[in-house]
């Protein structure tokens, strides 16, 4: 627990810090809560880039120090309102603290998320364990995009955390960090209903159920393009930004911290909100876009090589199995954030909810939404509707051309634009304006802004906008809430161990004798049908065992047994901590009782 919450302390820390004081570089005097986006895409860029040199991690974890350090002194007398933003920001961070702590206090213990949705954080592990001890892995030979890695290997060089620790930190963090970065669309409302609004801009169904699998690029990108989003629309609305030269460098540095997350699959959003958004603006100074597309432009240098590497990697195979953990297509309606299932994956009616409850909450959130539709295209809120059509064309292009894997992928990264669309507008009706939401100076707009956004909703409009705001709030909410508490935790720690005993087992007949503890409070028999995935594989816990192994099994695995087998006419074949590996001295004779686990079972867990 310590662990995870101060890996999830450090990372808040120097994101808010180093985005301020980036901002601050480009020409921003008063707190802006683009800070937390801006410098969790700087420290991953910077983490990357001192990763792989001598010290094994040590480097990024005194360079980040340094850097955060630096800009706290930096900003001390360069940054008005932060003690503001520090009562607006607090309560904020908090509910979404005990929001992403949901999963570890429903589970009684903190571990690896995800474990029995989705497979994937143990090969996520097995990259930052190499990575820390300067070792190739596949991910890291294909191009795959190591930014988080690096952050999470500074994290335990910087605090001696593990990596499960260090994982489960940053993706706390990240449940942090998206509601404090939509307050700069929501900061200038009630206390009440700004925090509402942005916890559950920051944390909508889809993003919850992307954290309760441990899926931390998916939510990191879902983050920034939110935030770029924003940082397009800051400008625009903030007389204090319309004039500096460099008031779209913040959104560059966005675009640099996906860049380094989900590599050239994140620009995709990115690009095409762009272009939507200069066509929508009209004319535009070039000078200001130049400088920003140059500042990209340098800080992705390195990485382009990696870049085109990543472009053949497996999951953009159209041609491929492309379900990964899924049962099927995931329906684009769960973006609208009203999905009352624990399991995201699951069809309308297969849960405890009949599937017309599915459907009405989808009618309810599809009005609010053509309602939200309606009036940014009437108060010409270009960015937010320029991000709208670029989400809504990456899902088209993936649900056309790619697979239910990236379709899915890229529901959960349109969701928070999705709740912003719906939230936002309704707090025009009650008299409040879109453009003293602060963009990217998050201050507050002066009564010009106010005026020319059009607030002071009649009491007749106030009524039922209030109503809908709070209905639809509660009923999504408690989505989020559900996906969130249904997360699975498992192990409390991580070795490649199993995965290095997986070429001698094979196909082999295998037995694994598990502690009790890891089988019935950490989803251990998923954890370890993945990891030994591809074979006949029988798991059964070590205090119930029979006194003999079943007939037909050659292999038998047993944590920390060195010394004696586990069972008569055994051999240790090999050792590899914390697991032995032992093998029948006989002739296996008799048919194998223990099932085929194939990657695609492992993959999908319980239905």
């Amino acid at each position: 627990m310590i662990g995870t919450y101060a890996a999830a302390l450090a990372v808040c820390a120097a994101s808010l810090a180093i985005g301020q004081a980036a901002i601050a570089l480009c020409g921003g005097r008063r707190w802006s809560w683009l800070s937390p986006a801006v410098g969790l895409a700087l420290v991953c860029a910077t983490c990357w880039g001192t990763v792989r040199l001598p010290g094994d991690g040590a480097a990024s974890a005194i360079v980040i120090l340094v850097l955060a350090l630096a800009s706290a002194f930096f900003l001390r007398a360069r940054t008005e309102g932060a003690g503001e933003a520090l009562r607006v920001g607090a309560p904020v961070a908090l509910l979404a603290l005990g929001a992403a702590s949901l999963p570890f206090a429903v589970e009684g213990h903190f571990g690896i998320l995800g474990t029995s949705f989705n497979p994937d954080m143990s090969q996520h592990l097995l990259a930052a364990g190499r990575l820390a001890h300067g070792d190739g892995s596949q991910l890291l030979h294909q191009g795959y995009p190591l930014g988080p890695h690096a952050v999470v290997v500074a994290l335990g060089k910087g605090l001696g955390i593990g990596p499960v620790q260090g994982f489960d930190g940053l993706t706390v963090a990240l449940a942090v960090l998206a509601p404090l970065t939509a307050l700069a669309a929501f900061g200038d409302l009630p206390p009440l209903r700004r925090t509402a609004g942005a916890l559950l801009v920051g944390v909508p169904y889809v993003v919850a159920s992307y954290f309760a699998q441990g899926a931390f690029k998916e939510t990191m990108q879902a983050l920034f393009v939110l935030a770029f989003v924003l940082a397009l629309r800051g400008p625009s609305r903030d007389p204090v930004w319309r004039d500096l030269p460099l008031r779209f460098v913040p959104a560059a540095l966005i675009a640099v911290g996906s860049v380094y997350a989900y590599s050239f699959p994140g620009l995709i959003w990115l690009a095409a909100a762009l272009v939507v958004w200069l066509a929508l603006e009209g004319f535009l100074s070039l000078r200001p876009l130049l400088l920003a597309l140059a500042a990209f432009a340098v800080l992705i240098g390195p990485e382009l090589g990696r870049m085109v590497d990543f472009h053949s990697f497996e999951t953009f195979d159209p041609n491929g199995p492309g379900l990964g953990n899924l049962f099927g297509q995931v329906s684009p309606l769960e973006a609208l954030g009203i999905w009352p299932s624990g399991d995201f994956r699951l069809a309308p009616g297969d849960g405890a909810v009949p599937a017309a409850g599915y459907y009405l909450g989808a009618a309810f959130g599809l009005a609010l939404l053509g309602y939200g539709l309606v009036e940014c295209w009437r108060r010409r809120e270009n960015a937010i509707l320029a991000g709208l059509g670029a989400v809504g064309l990456a899902y088209l292009a993936a649900r056309v051309a790619g697979t239910p894997y990236t379709a899915a992928k890229a529901i959960e990264i349109a969701a928070p634009l999705i709740a912003l669309t719906i939230l936002l507008p309704l707090n025009w009706r009650v008299g409040l304006s879109a453009s003293s939401a602060g963009g990217a100076a998050g201050g507050t707009a002066s009564e010009e802004a106010l005026a020319t956004a059009g607030g002071g909703g009649s009491p007749a409009a106030t009524g039922p906008a209030v109503a809908a705001f709070v209905l639809y709030l509660c009923i999504a909410g408690a989505c989020s809430a559900l996906a969130l508490a249904n997360a699975p935790v498992g192990p409390t720690s991580y070795t490649p161990a199993l995965a290095e005993l997986r070429p001698l087992v094979n196909s082999a007949p295998t037995l694994v004798l598990a502690p009790h503890e890891l089988l019935a409070e950490q989803h251990g028999t998923q954890y370890l049908a993945w990891e030994l995935r591809g074979g006949r594989v029988c798991i059964e816990d070590e205090d119930e065992a029979d006194a003999s192994p079943p007939a037909g099994v050659r292999f038998v695995i047993v944590e920390g047994s060195r010394t004696a087998p586990p069972f008569p006419d055994l051999r240790l074949r090999r050792l590899e901590d914390p697991y032995a590996l032992w093998e029948r001295a006989a002739p296996v004779r008799g048919a194998s009782p223990c099932p085929l686990i194939g990657v695609r079972q492992a993959r999908q867990g319980p239905k």
